[in-house]
């Protein structure tokens, strides 16, 4: 089903019931449950077509968190707006925002992740931040005292690509490894229950892309098969160029242009058109 009145998009995200969109001209657009602000019209009203993000202009990025939202502007700075009860707006305060807000104290930045309150952000120079909750070592620091400003993830640098989730977080090196940290209570960042700061998961190598769910991590390779774990990666599908990651379920694009998923399917996510949960990829009728 097509999104009424959208049209020339060039990226898209989920939230947990919200979602967001950026056009060619740089603007943003956000629809969907709005209770703390994370449509950024400046209301609290819920959404069931596309509104334009207040202010908000030059957008080469976008992230939605679960009640959150997060853009990056062509000059490098980071913007937020949603919830904030955990400091993952990273504006120095713990008040939600229903229109953007700037990131305090966070320049050159390429890259931006929502995880369910906490936030990651690349920078050019492939460092790594965080900020928001870290009751579960999700930023790294080796603590678990949350921030409501950015801080450095030590240990680690050169890095391509993050993934925040709701309790741990990964990135992807320019080396081709994984590095994860945070909460490991299903052997999705190696063996450790806790990784207070950066660690590199073994016996996988030569990545190109990854994606987290609950519970589980993902990963593509260079020859285009993709691997999944909890403690042991197995590998899942092949000739694979993109791959995304939903609370249970899982998504990925073949290099022939076919869509495939597997998962959890009980409100029809798979998109097979049963709710039958399927353990196995099937191929998806994308309705063209």
């Amino acid at each position: 089903m097509q999104v009424k009145g959208l049209s020339n998009v060039v990226a898209i995200e989920a939230g947990r019931s919200h979602s967001l969109a950026v056009k060619q001209d740089g603007t943003v657009w956000a629809w969907g449950s709005n209770s703390n602000g994370q449509l950024g019209d400046g209301t609290t009203t819920d959404r069931n077509t596309p509104v334009q993000v207040s202010g908000l202009s030059n957008i080469v990025d976008i992230a939605a968190g679960a009640s959150y939202s997060l853009a990056v502007k062509q000059d490098g700075t980071v913007w937020a707006w949603g919830k904030n009860d955990n400091g993952q707006l990273g504006n120095r305060t713990n008040i939600n925002q229903v229109t953007p807000v700037q990131v305090s104290d966070l320049s050159n930045i390429v890259d931006v992740e929502g995880g369910y309150n906490h936030s990651l952000a690349i920078k050019e120079d492939g460092t790594v931040w965080g900020w928001g909750y870290n009751g579960f070592s999700q930023l790294g620091d080796g603590t678990r005292e949350s921030h409501n400003s950015p801080i450095q993830v030590p240990g680690i640098g050169s890095v391509q690509a993050v993934v925040a989730q709701n309790d741990f977080s990964l990135a992807l090196r320019k080396d081709g490894t994984i590095w994860g940290w945070g909460w490991n209570h299903s052997g999705q960042l190696g063996e450790k229950y806790f990784i207070s700061t950066p660690e590199r998961i073994t016996d996988i190598s030569d990545i190109i892309a990854i994606e987290a769910g609950y519970a589980r991590s993902l990963a593509v390779k260079q020859d285009g098969t993709v691997w999944m774990w909890g403690t042991t990666p197995v590998q899942v599908a092949d000739n694979t160029i993109s791959i995304g990651a939903g609370y249970g379920h899982t998504v990925i694009i073949k290099q022939d242009g076919t869509l495939w998923a597997w998962g959890q399917n009980g409100y029809g996510q798979l998109g097979d058109g049963t709710t039958i949960d399927r353990n196995t990829p099937v191929q998806i009728n994308r309705g063209e």
